[in-house]
């Protein structure tokens, strides 16, 4: 087996990558970058020895950290009434990811259902093991973290992710509320619309589902959340508030120890939890899309008063990249490329404490990016996880 085909094995040979714009943490140098073992160990601006690879002026960035994307239950579940393989589903799953840049992800599958999901019940044992399977084995090229999306109307939530909570591979939790009229589907009659479309029902369907939903969760909610807190708490995990939008959602976020607000739904939320010193997530779909698939704030006008922290794929995993490359380019956004990529690189790894990576600095890991624009728009070239090229 060569070291190509196992990324679980870092790399002992030397590495340069000279005349290429290195993007650090607070700006873009001309100059070279050495990796030994594994580790960045030079970043000079002086000559480069005669081996290095020459990148031609290319970019050079960290490895993309992202800290949601939903993206692994796509392949799982390819069309209605299909349900692949898990392992194969997870190595498919992966090829996107590492094609996307991102060399350390947090595997978000979502946990309970409103609508009492068995598929989704099924299927997320089956997930877990994939991915503890593939990573145990050197399979995958990307380093794959879980993030459980804690959904609170499910009854059994606390009893679905018992198991699973002293695993390494899981690092995060979210509690979250999918009901119309609350959070991300406060717009009931947006919520509507999106359920004909989704289910393909006639507004009269529509409306009886919405009345199902509109009651009875209270207290499930309330006897269900304690339940997630405490076990995080008990495993020594962080936990993330998911659609922050009232501002209520602050307060009660902050009363169970979170520090994180993911994707926060209006100003208002997200005012507050700066306020309170909360860390905020945004979606990089939204950025791209100029506004939220669901109706709620725009990206751009969180990041405009400076209340993004952190950018997520959530289910678009190749948005990272995109747009870390269009927040650059537009003025509007007011950020160099160097603040940019810090929301998908330094900032998520900070946030999800794995602080030897996310950043072009001496003694952090090797996930490096090679990255080339054409019409504006980011093309990979390379990618390297502690100093193993991977693609």
């Amino acid at each position: 087996m060569n070291d190509m085909s196992n990324t679980a094995t870092i790399s002992s040979a030397e590495l340069v990558l000279a005349n290429a714009t290195l993007v650090l943490a607070d700006e873009c140098l001309q100059g070279h970058l050495t990796v030994s073992n594994g580790i960045i160990t030079d970043i000079s601006t002086g000559s480069a020895p005669r081996s290095a690879m020459n990148l031609a002026g290319a970019y050079v960035l960290p490895g993309l950290v992202d800290i949601h994307t939903d993206h692994f239950e796509k392949h799982i579940l390819p069309r209605a009434h299909v349900r692949w393989d898990a392992m194969r589903a997870a190595l498919a799953h992966d090829a996107q990811i590492i094609g996307s840049g991102t060399t350390t992800v947090f595997d978000s599958l979502a946990v309970g259902s409103v609508h009492k999901d068995v598929q989704r019940r099924e299927i997320l044992g089956p997930m877990i093991e994939a991915l503890t399977t593939a990573q145990e084995n050197g399979m995958l090229k990307a380093e794959h973290f879980i993030h459980l999306r804690c959904e609170l109307t499910g009854q059994d939530t606390p009893e679905l992710i018992t198991p699973y909570l002293d695993r390494d591979i899981v690092r995060i939790l979210s509690v979250m509320e999918h009901l119309p009229g609350r959070r991300q589907s406060r717009d009931v009659e947006h919520w509507l619309h999106r359920h004909m479309k989704e289910f393909q029902v006639s507004r009269a369907e529509s409306e009886s589902e919405l009345a199902k939903l509109s009651s009875g969760f209270d207290e499930i909610i309330a006897n269900v959340r304690p339940q997630v807190i405490a076990l995080a708490k008990q495993h020594g995990l962080p936990v993330l508030s998911h659609d922050d939008t009232e501002p209520e959602h602050i307060p009660e976020a902050l009363a169970d120890g979170i520090k994180i607000s993911e994707f926060p739904c209006t100003l208002e939320a997200a005012r507050l939890a700066r306020e309170h010193g909360m860390l905020s997530v945004g979606g990089a779909p939204n950025v791209l899309r100029g506004g939220s698939q669901s109706g709620n704030v725009a990206v751009a006008d969180l990041m405009a008063e400076g209340l993004i922290d952190i950018l997520a794929s959530d289910y678009v995993p190749r948005s990272l990249l995109d747009a870390a490359f269009l927040i650059a380019r537009d003025d509007s956004f007011a950020q160099d490329l160097p603040a940019a990529v810090r929301m998908v690189t330094k900032a998520p790894a900070e946030a999800a404490g794995l602080n030897d990576r996310g950043e072009l600095a001496i003694g952090r890991r090797a996930d490096l990016l090679v990255v080339e624009t054409i019409r504006d728009q980011p093309v990979l070239r390379a990618l390297w996880r502690a100093g193993a090229r991977v693609s």
